[in-house]
């Protein structure tokens, strides 16, 4: 079960909340944001250069647009991004979102579409829920009622998506067609397996199998289309965020990683917390559809 993998260390960027990874293909590049400091990070893998944005509050997520821009989720509601100009500009307001809630993770789907979710930035209250973005318009669209959402992940067929509920320990699966979206159910119980440790950032790969990172837990995990464990990797820190696949064969799996719950002791144990890490992976992921913004 457990694969014994060499991991890297790319980056040390120092995360308060790593979140976000995500391999763009155009570019080249890998796109990941810190949370808590409100940073766009980007990281060339073949030079090692990188550098990151200001953003004007917490930033949740960036994807890749068809426009050459990359569409954020920030704490106040969705923002353009503009890699030339490094400047953001907002889109538009979630409605109906309480201003104590943060957007905090996202996909697309193969049709273009973003699915993302808001969650309750003090990590209390469950008045987080999903939404989709289509084409300008944002509708409520999956489970509602919830602490912290984590994903959603849409596999490479665009049937399936998945929603973390990550207080709860769970994961759950929705049918998934060009028409929307359908009743959340069961996926995997994260809490049964790994008591102690939190189901955050998911995405699926080629075979349609199911990764998390484990927060509080160390490791990344990947689930069977039955919700079934397969495998885990033990990575080199301890709160364990998201993970995407990228290189120019979909190969490299790249992961996120936070410090913001660490204590000088914690740090001790784990003395590359916070920075962006990859590995070679035994299986491949699947382009990204671009975001369509119009």
């Amino acid at each position: 079960m457990e694969i014994d993998l060499p991991v890297r260390q790319l980056l040390n960027a120092d995360s308060k909340l790593g979140e976000g990874v995500l391999w763009d293909a155009a570019r080249g590049v890998v796109w990941f944001v810190d949370i808590k400091q409100h940073r766009l990070w980007h990281y060339d893998p073949d030079t090692g250069s990188n550098s990151f944005t200001e953003a004007p509050g917490q930033i949740g997520w960036a994807l890749p647009a068809d426009n050459g821009m990359l569409l954020c989720g920030l704490q106040d509601g969705l923002y353009v991004f503009h890699p030339e100009l490094s400047t953001f500009e907002k889109l538009a307001a979630v409605p109906g979102e309480p201003a104590a809630n943060r957007l905090n993770d996202a996909c697309t789907d193969p049709w273009g579409r973003v699915w993302f979710g808001s969650m309750d930035d003090t990590e209390s209250a469950a008045s987080g829920r999903f939404y989709c973005f289509d084409r300008g318009e944002i509708t409520p669209a999956g489970p509602s009622g919830i602490t912290i959402t984590n994903g959603p992940a849409v596999n490479a067929q665009g049937d399936r998506i998945y929603f973390t509920d990550t207080t709860a320990q769970k994961i759950m699966v929705a049918n998934l067609t060009p028409d929307g979206v359908g009743e959340a159910r069961p996926f995997a119980d994260t809490g049964a397996l790994f008591p102690d440790a939190y189901p955050d950032g998911p995405v699926v790969d080629a075979e349609d199998h199911v990764w998390t990172g484990l927060y509080l837990g160390g490791r990344v995990a990947r689930f069977s289309p039955d919700g079934e464990l397969t495998a885990t990797i033990d990575m080199p820190a301890r709160d364990i965020t998201k993970l995407a696949f990228g290189g120019a064969d979909f190969r490299t799996g790249y992961v996120t990683s936070a410090t913001k719950n660490m204590t000088e002791d914690d740090m001790a144990l784990y003395p590359q917390a916070g920075s962006l890490f990859a590995f070679d992976a035994p299986v491949a992921g699947f382009a990204q559809t671009r975001v369509r913004i119009g």
